[in-house]
């Protein structure tokens, strides 16, 4: 799971980190518009900021944003902008969440193993869609006509490994908190899979690997 955190570079060199909501809550003048930090996931603030501003840097194990105008420079190794975009660039970073409401809105298209797919809803009327587990929050969350459950992974780029060290754990919870004996299978959702992708997906049962086009037309009307 992810640890969503403020980077505040020093003029020393140094840098401090905090845990995103706790620093929102100590300075609520940098809270975004209309994005209440107690009932407001992480993810969707993390978007609200970086669209105000803010410079995303992420590692496997981090999402750092950094206060705007500051450069991120101080970052782990192995870190990388977000979806190896350039750092700031809040249309990309919002790509991904359009392609996850596409592909929600329009589950009832989409076959997999032959099978349709509704989007999943709990006792409590929660809906499939940033589905908060104890791994963090699955993309989409659908249930297949035979009662399967379907975990997506959505990248709105090329898929990095870590994708599926993030699909499996969230495979592996449903499985362990709600599945009730159903099966659990995979999909990661991505612009490119990569060929190392591909490999790693042939050792792990019940995956499915997508690559998504996008087009655009303009007609005349006159």
């Amino acid at each position: 799971m992810q640890a969503f955190l403020i980077a505040q570079p020093g003029e020393d060199g140094s840098l401090a980190l905090h845990p995103m909501k706790a620093w929102l809550r100590q300075h609520p003048d940098h809270i975004p518009p209309d994005t209440p930090v107690d009932t407001t996931n992480s993810r969707t603030i993390a978007r609200a900021l970086i669209r105000i501003g803010w410079q995303p840097v992420q590692t496997e194990d981090e999402f750092r944003l950094f206060p705007p105008d500051v450069p991120t420079t101080s970052r782990p190794e192995g870190g990388v902008d977000v979806e190896g975009t350039a750092a700031g660039d809040p249309l990309a970073f919002e790509l991904e969440a359009q392609l996850r409401d596409f592909l929600a809105h329009n589950l009832h298209t989409i076959r997999l193993n032959g099978r349709s797919l509704r989007l999943y809803v709990d006792q409590a009327q929660r809906e499939g869609v940033e589905y908060p587990t104890a791994t963090g929050p699955i993309d989409i969350l659908a249930v297949d006509q035979n009662g399967g459950l379907v975990v997506f992974e959505l990248k709105r780029a090329a898929s990095p490994d870590s994708a599926i060290g993030q699909l499996t754990r969230y495979m592996g919870w449903v499985q362990a908190s709600i599945a009730q004996g159903q099966p659990v299978h995979g999909v990661i959702v991505a612009k490119l899979i990569t060929d190392r992708l591909k490999y790693a997906v042939q050792v792990i049962p019940n995956v499915s690997l997508f690559e998504y086009q996008i087009q655009f037309d303009l007609k005349p009307v006159t």
